[in-house]
């Protein structure tokens, strides 16, 4: 058995969630330079323009990349020879949060009840999904993650008999009724199968990927390709103002499911795809 200090896990944290919330992932900035070469709108490529030169300044002043430092998400795997050592694994986590967001001055977005709406004053608690594996490793991915593209999610339960093409047409159309308001360029994470609640976690989870990595089943590849091509066709581009620029990428997971069942769920991610890992 393997002990991690509580305290380890706080300090953690804490810089894991400041960091999250100030750079951007290289293969995020990548796609959007990628796509500046590409786009020929002059609205969208100003709004690229001004997307790159945001990073910047964020990385070089150390502050947030947007002012919506969000929800705490967290995906942790952990270990079934792992003991935390003065206190509970998701106690350490939202006492990372806690202390990340208020020392490095991060907005507090949550509100302890969904009628009440009183603000928490520490961005906790957090959302915190556990995988139990084998081994002593403990892997936390956080991944903050803002209202407006999250409000543009959403979730369906299909006929079976609606298959491939009603999960497209469901998908493109969640995008298009958004529109700009979840600030794309977008990442789209679809989570096909499992359950209502299953599927949710499946499209969230699929934003960690890195972008251009796609599916190892060649059904889901070409699947998630022909869903980021109609999803760019739809022009609405950068922040809305029009353009080929409406997605980065399209991540499509996938798992069983029953019989009579064709769940489908579709979660937005804004340009700013903040995430990060770290291992204990």
């Amino acid at each position: 058995m393997r002990n991690i200090l509580y305290t380890t896990i706080v300090d953690a944290v804490s810089k894991l969630v400041r960091e999250a919330n100030t750079l951007l992932p290289a293969d995020v900035l990548g796609r959007i330079e990628e796509m500046r070469g590409q786009e020929r709108s002059p609205a969208a490529l100003n709004i690229l323009d001004q997307i790159v030169d945001n990073v910047a300044i964020a990385n070089e002043c150390d502050l947030p990349l947007c002012q919506d430092t969000g929800i705490a998400i967290f995906f942790v795997d952990v270990g079934e020879d792992i003991s935390v050592d003065g206190g509970g694994l998701e106690q350490a986590l939202n006492d990372g949060v806690r202390k990340g967001y208020t020392d490095g001055g991060l907005r507090m977005s949550i509100v302890d009840d969904p009628f009440k709406r009183i603000n928490t004053g520490d961005n906790t608690p957090a959302v915190v999904h556990v995988r139990l594996l084998p081994g002593d490793q403990l892997t936390i991915t956080f991944c903050p993650k803002g209202g407006g593209c999250e409000n543009m999610s959403s979730l369906a339960m299909l006929s079976p008999g609606q298959g491939r093409a009603g999960v497209v047409d469901f998908v493109v159309d969640t995008v298009r009724s958004g529109g700009g308001r979840p600030c794309p360029p977008l990442i789209v994470g679809v989570g096909v199968g499992g359950s209502f609640e299953l599927s949710a976690i499946l499209a969230k989870r699929s934003l960690l990927r890195d972008i251009g990595e796609r599916h190892t089943d060649q059904f889901y590849s070409d699947l998630e390709g022909e869903l980021l091509e109609k999803i760019n066709n739809l022009g609405i581009g950068p922040m809305g103002l029009g353009g080929s620029t409406t997605a980065l990428d399209v991540f499509v997971e996938s798992a069983p499911c029953h019989i009579a069942s064709l769940p489908v769920a579709v979660n937005i991610q804004c340009h700013s795809a903040r995430h990060q890992t770290l291992e204990l």
